[in-house]
């Protein structure tokens, strides 16, 4: 039956991430987004402190975004990226390797950060077999770490409960230890001082399953989804240091970081440590078109480009690789990061946004703040017996008051676009404030 139901009934949608049935029993639903802000069902404002899911960057509705997509639609809406292209996929690859440091300067189209992950960790196998290393097939992630939610992120993820229930996944994958230590570094701003040392785990693991098994290490510059987690002062050096001394790829999951976020256009540029391979997607076409991407350094590349001119080089590719629409927002979006200055916005807002957090040392229930850039993390203590309950509501709150906020566990992430205005800071943190004091 293709006829449309008279009621807008919630069951057939499986929500993602999501409490369903608490969800179904009193709704939040969005209907328009303009800025800073969304609109709900009932004509409310609220503040988007959370950029949607990271990924609006550049704010909801920008109209050269939707203009562009509205034109690539009318003009052609899809093109096959197998054996055949389109121009604005190559416009857009090298619009996005100008902005990337070094010999970043390959781009793979995929659909979505858990993609990127999948497509970086493929493509880190397939570089050492195409240099004849094949023994090199083992995979580190790291404790805490969250890389999306394909078979691959989710292996080399550290967060329990998204391993729990799918079984032993991938196999040959270990995972350095976190990086997070509160007892040294708790309410630091930006990058806390203790816990470099935390990158040599990287040589323990070597020494249990020697570096010839050893293909890649991927980790997220800062810890975005598992809590908000800066990296130590020297850690992602001394990483890197570590992976060049035993052969080892090092991949940048920048999903989160990626397009201004840190107020750097790349965590790569933010810390000055080159990795081999960065993953990204949201801020990329500002979250108004599904679109991810890989970027790989020149020697990657290269090493694929040996065979037969004629032969396919990668085995690897989704439908929807570079789509058209994908493309024309990508493009637009590069051009309002450039043209409105966001990324040098963002480095200029985040002293304000930083004084912000910290006035929150001391509030009810906090017991811990972390920031960077215009990211914050606003760790609760827990209930007793009852973890995650605490932020929950406060969440459910937030929203009711016009503010919207994540939760992670028992930690606030807030993550707004990079339009934010100073009075915008001023009502989510006061809004939190009053929330917190409110809640048992």
């Amino acid at each position: 039956m293709l006829d449309a139901p008279n009621v807008n009934d919630l069951g057939p949608f499986w929500m993602p991430f999501t409490a369903n049935r608490q969800f179904k029993s009193a709704p939040r639903m969005f209907v328009a987004a303009e800025g800073m802000h969304y609109t709900t069902s009932e004509g409310r404002k609220v503040v988007d402190g959370t950029a949607g899911l990271w990924c609006v960057n550049a704010g909801h509705g920008n109209p050269k975004i939707t203009q562009a997509i509205q034109k690539q639609a009318a003009e052609m809406d899809y093109a096959p990226a197998f054996q055949m292209g389109h121009p604005k996929a190559f416009e857009l690859a090298s619009r996005l390797v100008s902005m990337m440091p070094g010999d970043l300067d390959h781009v793979f189209y995929t659909n979505s950060g858990s993609e990127s992950v999948d497509t970086a960790l493929k493509i880190a196998l397939a570089y050492h077999r195409a240099r004849g290393d094949a023994s090199r097939t083992r995979l580190i992630g790291r404790e805490r770490g969250y890389h999306g939610v394909g078979f691959g992120g989710i292996s080399v993820g550290g967060i329990v409960n998204n391993r729990r229930f799918f079984g032993s996944l991938l196999a040959g994958v270990d995972h350095m230890r976190h990086t997070h230590l509160p007892e040294k570094n708790a309410f630091s701003r930006g990058q806390p001082e203790h816990g470099a040392e935390l990158a040599d785990d990287l040589e323990r693991i070597v020494a249990l399953h020697g570096a010839e098994t050893i293909a890649a290490v991927i980790v997220e510059p800062m810890a975005g989804s598992t809590g908000v987690l800066m990296p130590p002062k020297g850690y992602l050096e001394r990483l890197r240091a570590i992976c060049d001394k035993h052969g080892i790829l090092l991949i940048f999951d920048e999903v989160i970081t990626g397009f201004g976020r840190l107020g750097s256009p790349f965590a790569v540029d933010h810390f000055g440590v080159m990795p081999d391979l960065v993953t990204a997607a949201k801020g990329l076409t500002n979250g108004a078109v599904p679109m991810g991407c890989v970027f790989a350094r020149k020697h990657i590349y290269d090493a694929f480009m040996t065979g037969p001119e004629g032969a396919i080089e990668l085995f690897h590719g989704y439908t929807y690789s570079g789509h058209p629409l994908a493309c024309a927002a990508g493009l637009a979006t590069m051009d309002v990061y450039r043209d409105e200055g966001l990324f040098e916005r963002c480095a200029e807002m985040a002293p304000y946004w930083e004084e912000a957090v910290h006035s929150l040392k001391g509030a009810r229930h906090v017991i811990d703040l972390r920031n960077m850039g215009l990211i914050a993390g606003i760790e609760l203590e827990p209930r007793e017996g009852k973890p995650t309950a605490r932020a929950f509501e406060a969440f459910l709150k937030c929203y009711d008051r016009g503010v919207l906020i994540r939760t992670t566990g028992d930690i606030i992430a807030l993550s707004p676009p990079l339009i934010i205005e100073k009075e915008h800071i001023d009502i989510i943190f006061s809004t939190i404030r009053d929330v917190l004091n409110e809640l048992d």
